[in-house]
């Protein structure tokens, strides 16, 4: 059962690594736009870097659940990383949209 656990943490870790990267990049980019965009950006990011934070922290509860509670968990933590997901990929859109 602690392998299990492990091998759930390690894959929504990897996943979460991933889009943080992905998300640096797009901060990279975003830097060299114009005032106005970039404040809009940084708001956007903003809320992005909010939501991954409350993936890592559902993650550490996860962590320190126990064995009998922590697969209770898994409905509630995928519903916060698929909103984050689902945010990234909207305002990777939008993105795509401007100069």
């Amino acid at each position: 059962m602690k392998a299990k656990r492990e091998a759930y943490i390690a894959s929504i870790k990897t996943q979460l690594d991933e889009l943080n990267v992905n998300l640096a990049e797009i901060e990279t980019k975003i830097a060299s736009t114009t005032a106005a965009a970039h404040a809009q950006y940084a708001e956007e990011m903003m809320k992005l870097h909010k939501q991954s934070q409350q993936v890592q922290d559902k993650l550490a509860e996860v962590k320190v659940a126990s064995e009998e509670t922590w697969e209770g968990m898994i409905n509630s933590t995928e519903k916060v990383r698929d909103a984050f997901i689902n945010s990234f990929r909207f305002f990777k859109e939008q993105l795509k949209d401007k100069p």
